[in-house]
């Protein structure tokens, strides 16, 4: 009813708006004057009373009722309501991985634990291949790495073959459900240190030390077993050596300087690389966490030289006492000495005894190295905790 009101209003406003415009004559013709005489009679009710205030006031109600119908109308209710949902369904999914870690926080987080881990994996992984084309390109020569990437460099392939039959099977369709949970089960097997949270690190690094220290005792008794040799070849280092293996015994540990005096010892037989016996051979590869297979001595030989190249490169990036802590730590691990717990400056102070001795130490006398651990470590109490 208002829209009809308007409409009619216009059309006279119109129509009254043309007939002003129009030359009408009122002088002699009274029809003419009768034809003008409603207009005449509307304008002048017009120009006289209150009609113009009224038809302003219901302008403003009707221009009102206008933008009301607008506003609420179908489409603009639809419009409203399909952006109110949109926006709340995208709030949902933006956070759907909290609602989902809430609802399943086991499976989150073994799903982040592998998502980090093939990420890690993934860049350390790409650094390996940088680090061997620099190795391949300098004829296979360490001392062009730093200290970070020798560690890499050796253990990187290691931890490759380790994971490859994890990511393999978790490639087969479906197979992703078993092995997953499986590896998150068993991850010290199955997983590298990529996959562990750092107290699982450290617990699994005492856990191989351990097992490590455990082939102290019976590469000790292999070194005694061979002094008799020594003494029969009327060896000129048989007394400072037979020194070194009574401190041993008593509980105590011979000094770096002490230990460089025995240093020819191990150039020749008996505890030359290439003279000793195969059970010896065994228990070192043991204690240096090495495959005790085929190619012992290959093995050896590798171990010790890149374990030289570390310390190397330790002395080039400016000694021990610039290394952070858990560099520190993880330096004593990768030499037979259990960190935990150990104050900096007594694992600094071992570390530059061990460094002292590896400086000098060439492919004559490698075989000294192989042996280092036993001459540092074997009576330390942190290795005594943790074997008992």
């Amino acid at each position: 009813m208002s829209l009809t009101l308007l409409r009619t209003l216009c059309r006279h406003q119109l129509c009254l708006l043309q007939q002003q415009r129009r030359p009408v004559s009122c002088i002699g013709r009274s029809n003419v004057y009768v034809r003008c005489a409603p207009s005449i009679r509307f304008q002048s009710t017009t120009a006289g009373g209150d009609k113009p205030a009224k038809d302003d006031e219901g302008n403003d109600k009707q221009s009102t009722k206008e933008r009301l119908a607008v506003k609420y109308s179908r489409e603009n209710v639809k419009r409203n309501v399909q952006g109110y949902v949109f926006s709340r369904f995208f709030d949902y999914v933006k956070n759907y991985d909290k609602v989902i870690e809430k609802k399943f926080p086991s499976a989150v987080h073994v799903y982040r634990v592998f998502l980090v881990g093939v990420r890690d994996f993934f860049n350390d992984m790409k650094k390996l291949v940088k680090i061997t084309k620099i190795v391949y390109s300098n004829d296979n020569d360490l001392r062009c790495l730093t200290r970070k990437e020798i560690e890499l460099y050796y253990q990187m392939p290691r931890d490759m073959k380790k994971v490859a039959p994890v990511l393999l099977i978790s490639a087969l369709p479906f197979a992703n459900y078993v092995i997953f949970p499986l590896a998150y089960m068993y991850p010290r097997t199955l997983l590298t240190s990529h996959f562990w949270s750092v107290q699982q690190k450290v617990d699994f690094a005492q856990i191989d030390l351990r097992h490590r220290l455990l082939y102290n005792r019976r590469v000790f008794r292999c070194m005694q077993s061979k002094l008799e040799a020594l003494k029969k070849a009327q060896d000129p280092a048989y007394e400072k050596f037979s020194y070194i293996l009574g401190l041993l015994g008593s509980g105590l540990h011979p000094t770096s300087e002490e230990i460089l005096d025995v240093r020819d010892v191990f150039m020749r037989p008996p505890f030359h690389l290439n003279s000793l016996s195969s059970s010896h051979l065994k228990y070192l590869c043991r204690l240096h966490d090495i495959h005790a297979g085929l190619l012992r001595r290959f093995r050896l030989s590798e171990r010790a030289y890149v374990v030289h190249h570390m310390d190397m490169a330790i002395k080039r990036e400016g000694g021990v006492h610039n290394m952070p802590i858990e560099s520190l730590k993880h330096a004593c691990y990768i030499r037979g000495l259990n960190a935990n717990n150990m104050s900096a400056e007594s694992m600094i102070e071992w570390l530059q005894e061990w460094v002292k001795v590896s400086l000098v130490v060439d492919e004559d006398c490698i075989s000294l190295l192989l042996h280092l651990p036993i001459l540092l470590t074997y009576n330390h109490t942190s290795n005594w905790i943790l074997i008992h």
